[in-house]
């Protein structure tokens, strides 16, 4: 250690110290880790976490430069280190922790590459210190799907996952006509929101539903990320009867236990009549009914084909000469009159008005 520190010194002076020499001389370490690193499944977060620890101290920010691998999705979701110290020897490390979220989209064997880490450092000859670069080891981990989700088309693989729903009124004695809207809301932890279920649309004849564009939102507090995913459907009732959303059924893979759950939504049931009742929609609710239920192509042909007539008419206006629309008029109003004579009787109202039959 000590002929390592007195060839630092000596380069030091003759060629300045690099990056390498400190990482050589044992100055200046970069380690890295997967958590967890086994029993991971598709859809899972995993951990990779990356230290840099060096006795001197680190002069500006450090950079890193995440890789792409098929089948992952890698994040680096903070922008900063967590710093830290410790005693080594008795000397005292300053410690930068990096986390970095993965996500194995598939079953299989995966390698994450050695990690570029762009550092500054205090090389104890410069007030700038060095700058260079520095490489995690390369990892190795596998996913795999258990047993108990072989025959599972979807699930979430998270510590927390829940579903929720609600309805903005009553579903009882409903009126054709009536409109109402569904809310339905996936939360999970340590997952983005993309990763939760989509929902699709049940078809049910005489009752109709429009659904709105999901929203999704991922937020993080204190290292801890939760991904929600909201579904608005209107639903209007166009036909009397008894309707029912049917029930569904969603997997969940919980993380903390390693043991496959069931979230569901149950069935609701819904009636409607042709009275108005209770259930009757207000107004708000009916126009919005009515602007839901139009056929939004079928008023776009319109518009454009109002919009080509006034066009090709106010082209004709500005390029036929004023005599000849004149007469063109003169012949409708004449076709016209035409037209109003052919509707009187071709016969008297009697048939000898002169007679005094039928007095």
């Amino acid at each position: 250690m000590k002929l390592a520190l007195l060839l630092i010194a000596l380069s030091s002076s003759a060629w300045g110290v690099t990056v390498a020499d400190l990482q050589s001389a044992g100055r200046l370490q970069i380690s890295s880790e997967l958590l967890p690193a086994n029993d991971i499944v598709p859809g899972q977060k995993v951990e990779l976490v990356i230290k840099i620890a060096t006795d001197r101290w680190f002069t500006s920010g450090t950079r890193l430069e995440i890789p792409e691998v098929a089948g992952l999705v890698i994040l680096q979701t903070n922008n900063f280190a967590s710093n830290s110290s410790e005693t080594r020897g008795g000397q005292s490390w300053v410690i930068q922790r990096w986390s970095l979220d993965i996500f194995p989209q598939r079953p299989g064997d995966f390698t994450i590459p050695a990690i570029t880490a762009l550092v500054s450092v205090n090389d104890g000859t410069s007030v700038d210190g060095i700058s260079g670069e520095l490489y995690s080891p390369a990892l190795h981990f596998r996913a795999a799907v258990p047993e108990s989700l072989a025959r599972a088309g979807h699930w979430v693989a998270a510590p927390m996952f829940k579903i929720s729903q609600n309805f903005d009124r009553e579903l009882e004695n409903l009126a054709i006509g009536d409109a109402f809207q569904r809310e339905i809301v996936f939360e999970a932890s340590d997952v983005l929101a993309m990763m939760l279920p989509t929902f699709e649309v049940e078809k049910l004849t005489g009752l109709t539903a429009y659904p709105e564009p999901s929203s999704l939102s991922n937020n993080s507090n204190r290292g801890q990320t939760l991904a929600r995913r909201v579904e608005h459907i209107s639903y209007i009732a166009e036909e009397q009867g008894q309707y029912q959303l049917p029930p569904r059924d969603y997997y969940w893979w919980d993380t903390r236990t390693g043991e496959l759950q069931i979230r569901f939504l149950p069935a609701v049931d819904i009636s409607v009549g042709e009275g108005s009742g209770e259930g009757k929609a207000g107004p708000a609710e009916q126009v919005l009914a009515a602007l839901l239920a139009i056929d939004l192509l079928l008023l776009l042909r319109y518009a454009l084909l109002l919009a080509a007539t006034v066009g090709l008419g106010v082209l004709a206006y500005r390029r036929i000469p004023r005599a000849r629309i004149v007469r063109l008029m003169r012949r409708l109003k004449s076709v016209w009159r035409r037209l109003l004579a052919l509707r009187d009787p071709a016969l008297p109202d009697a048939l000898n008005p002169d007679s005094s039959a039928g007095e």
